[in-house]
């Protein structure tokens, strides 16, 4: 990784508009530390690019945080909102990186992304929720722009990608329930004292978002600026601006490839900054066929001991039940 360039990646999020965008960092930097001008995990995308090559592409979660209201775990309703056009083609090679946008009125774009995290941002659910399945569920992308035939409402895009994944990908899947190991977030204090990386959002302490202007890139060395609502993440870093604890949950349930239940009973937005030591058993946030980025400083702290001595929070191993998503039938859709 000497050498080469990393890419960083900023989510611009509105209640009518997200965007994520993909910038070429102009000096090396390296991997778990605090200068290390990864990626957020606001939006949820992770990328990472060394001299073109793709390191890293998995959402943390993208569909949390995307779109807020919830979906149904269910199959998609045949009266339910759609997409009046779509256009599907299968990427362009060698593209670095994801990028996607829910543009107001409904209109929908994504690029580079394989079915595996569409279904992911449709249903709202974590990789490790999915079973059955091809493996060009996870390793083809697509291109799709997609528009309603009238305006429609933000919290329709989630209803009307599943009808279009259902249609042009022939998606058919169950449900089942599993009881499966979880974590519960809780306060590591019983006095409910927050770590130094913990602090409420006082007004004023970070600037509000404007959706009509691109983030810039920062300066060679330093991190992106993140605006109210802001959140970015790499291999073992993660900050946010003004977030409600809830938009922690989908990225630690993703990096550590449980649910994660939060428990903390916290309520407002905060300001977060924590650094840990990523261990092997957290490589869920790679493709299980591409590279690695180099090892990071293995004198750091586990996550879990980062929560609980930057953060005030731990987590606790429970049993609890998990929907399992149980892919019965997909098919390559295709061209138009």
């Amino acid at each position: 990784m000497h050498g080469g360039r990393w890419a960083f990646v900023i989510l611009v999020m509105t209640p009518v508009a997200a965007k994520l965008h993909v910038f070429r960092e102009r000096t090396p930097v390296r991997t778990g530390t605090p200068t290390n001008p990864m990626i957020p995990a606001s939006f949820g995308a992770g990328i990472i690019v060394q001299k073109g090559a793709v390191l890293l592409i998995r959402a943390i979660t993208v569909a949390s945080l995307l779109f807020v209201a919830s979906s149904a775990f269910g199959q998609p309703a045949a009266s339910g909102p759609q997409f009046e056009v779509a256009s599907i083609k299968p990427s362009a090679p060698g593209q670095p990186g994801m990028f996607i946008r829910a543009a107001p009125g409904g209109r929908l774009n994504i690029n580079n992304m394989p079915l595996k995290e569409m279904i992911v941002m449709a249903w709202r659910i974590q990789p490790f929720q999915i079973s059955g399945g091809p493996a060009w569920m996870d390793s083809v992308h697509y291109d799709i722009s997609a528009k309603p035939e009238d305006a429609a409402k933000r919290n329709d895009i989630p209803l009307m990608l599943q009808a279009l994944l259902a249609d042009r990908f022939q998606l058919k899947f169950h449900r089942e329930t599993k009881e499966l190991s979880v974590y519960a977030l809780v306060l590591s204090n019983k006095d409910g004292k927050l770590g130094s990386g913990l602090t409420e959002t006082k007004e004023g302490s970070c600037t509000p978002i404007d959706p009509t202007k691109p983030p810039q890139p920062p300066e060679p060395g330093k991190l992106p600026a993140l605006g109210c609502g802001g959140m970015w993440m790499g291999p073992g870093t993660v900050k946010g601006a003004g977030i409600p604890i809830a938009n922690l949950i989908p990225m630690l349930s993703r990096i550590l490839g449980r649910t994660v239940i939060d428990k903390t009973e916290l309520k407002g937005n905060f300001d977060l900054s924590m650094q840990w030591t990523p261990d092997d058993s957290q490589a869920l946030q790679f493709p299980p066929d591409g590279p690695r980025p180099p090892p990071s400083d293995t004198t750091g702290p586990s996550i879990f001991t980062a929560l609980q001595e930057q953060l005030g929070l731990k987590l606790e191993s429970q049993k609890g039940p998990v929907e399992m998503f149980v892919v019965d039938h997909v098919e390559k859709p295709s061209e138009n």
